[in-house]
């Protein structure tokens, strides 16, 4: 292929399944005529595949609740565990997933990973049918649904070549954070098709109250839309043959002190959002059992993904340091606030504060995600590009190798930030177990989210990164 051209060769004109020879999202005219409108079509077949992975990761959020319902006699923590486990098995496989992009192409990988989710969720499917399932094979199962967590490091590195650096705080924040919103539209939609008889009578549960519950529905809806948004990745998205990379040539993003520090904060921010959404309705059921908080619990998931684009879009516009710092100090505060409200020894605790506070806790977590993303791939190009012309590197080897660091550090990172879902949920139910409370564990957030605006300040806010 030529030099982008309007002509036959113009890779628009191309199957939509076709490779792209050239790509340079940092040409304005290249980006005008051409560059964008694919761009455009990749992020927004993007999207609906990474919200569907985000519905299949917390898919135990909601269903943990339920299990004892439908015959299952399992202990808090042990849901708690189960909640907390596809973080594990998420994180660890992000890892790999981050260096996939460049090895065989946006196009392929999106189509398989998401292909893959149909798995645990025919398992799943089958087993909530039957109580004599054992506590492993929801172990097992819950592992799988990690799967579904690791595509947001390939889905976001995926993404980043795609778009310029002065364009990337938004698309990775319209990607990320409406990608999360899988969470909240899957703590939405299950109540809905496992509460009401809209899809039939057969495998239901009847309860002690009366009402029916068909569980397995909570795994078995996603399945049509998990092949039909496989088929759109398949013939809608592009692979860029320019960004291709080794392992080898990834790899030494991992030496960078700056991708040790930008990890630990991302931990802080999309750590706490996946967390929270994979704790809190466990922890309100503890908390407050008069109150049916599958009626709730979408709400602070819906505000944390809502609010990553603008953490994104903020961060673009006054710079990522400055809006995460203020995150941080905002974070540690409504933890503070959080803490004091919790029932204790003279008072009872109140269900309309700890939702509130909970409330701004994960629109916080999403808005510190989107700028903390932003602040990854803006420093990392950055400090790749400063590092190549030092050696002698021509302008065009500063990029590629700044686009390929990047992407590297974006998918590791996320894979760091991931292992929140884990820690919180778990940190809940060991805290509830040891103490009957959750102060134990709103301690601990709270010295992270102090340590982290030290952090920002001592490393990023006293220069002039934006």
């Amino acid at each position: 292929m030529t030099q982008p051209t309007t002509t036959k060769n113009d890779p628009t004109r191309k199957p939509l399944n076709a490779t792209i020879g050239e790509w340079y999202p940092e040409d304005p005219d290249f980006w005008q005529r051409q560059g964008q409108r694919i761009a455009t079509r990749n992020l927004w077949i993007s999207i609906p595949c990474l919200l569907l992975s985000f519905c299949v990761w917390m898919l135990f959020s909601t269903v943990a609740v339920n299990l004892n319902k439908v015959g299952f006699h399992f202990s808090t923590d042990q849901l708690f565990l189960l909640t907390a486990l596809p973080s594990v098995s998420g994180a660890l496989l992000r890892v790999p997933y981050s260096f996939v992009i460049p090895l065989c192409g946006g196009r392929r990988w999106t189509t398989l990973s998401t292909l893959i989710l149909v798995i645990p969720c025919l398992w799943l499917g089958f087993v909530v049918q039957d109580t004599q399932t054992s506590y492993h094979t929801f172990v097992i199962i819950s592992l799988l649904c990690g799967f579904a967590g690791a595509n947001f490091a390939s889905s976001m590195a995926n993404i980043s070549f795609f778009f310029p650096k002065a364009r990337q705080g938004g698309a990775l924040g319209l990607n990320g954070g409406l990608g999360n919103l899988g969470v909240s539209v899957m703590q939405i939609l299950v109540p809905l098709v496992i509460f009401l008889p809209l899809l039939g009578s057969a495998g239901g549960v009847t309860q002690a109250d009366g009402s029916t519950v068909w569980l397995y529905r909570a795994a078995w809806i996603w399945v049509p839309f998990l092949l039909v948004a496989a088929l759109a990745a398949w013939f809608g998205m592009n692979d860029l043959s320019t960004n291709k990379a080794s392992i080898s040539q990834q790899l030494p993003v991992l030496k960078r002190l700056h991708l040790w520090v930008l990890s630990f904060l991302y931990l802080s921010t999309f750590g706490s959002f996946i967390g929270f959404s994979a704790g809190f309705a466990m922890l309100a059921k503890t908390q407050f059992p008069d109150i049916v908080i599958l009626h709730y619990a979408f709400f602070g998931p819906l505000l944390g993904a809502l609010a990553r684009p603008v953490g994104g879009m903020l961060s673009d516009h006054f710079g990522g340091v400055r809006v995460t710092l203020i995150n941080f100090i905002l974070m540690a505060l409504f933890s503070v606030l959080l803490y004091l409200s919790l029932a204790a020894d003279g008072h009872a605790g109140s269900f309309a504060v700890f939702f509130g506070l909970f409330m701004l806790l994960f629109l916080t977590a999403g808005l510190g995600s989107g700028s903390t993303f932003q602040m990854i791939a803006v420093i990392f190009r950055r400090l790749t590009a400063e590092r190549v012309k030092a050696r002698g590197g021509s302008d065009d080897d500063a990029l590629r190798e700044a686009a390929t660091d990047s992407a590297a550090a974006l998918g590791f990172i996320s894979a760091i930030g991931a292992i929140g879902g884990f820690f919180i949920p778990k940190a809940f139910g060991t805290s509830l177990e040891l103490t009957g409370s959750p102060a134990g564990a709103i301690k601990v957030f709270i010295l992270c989210y102090a340590v982290c605006v030290l952090i920002t300040w001592l490393f990023y806010g006293r220069k002039t990164v934006r």
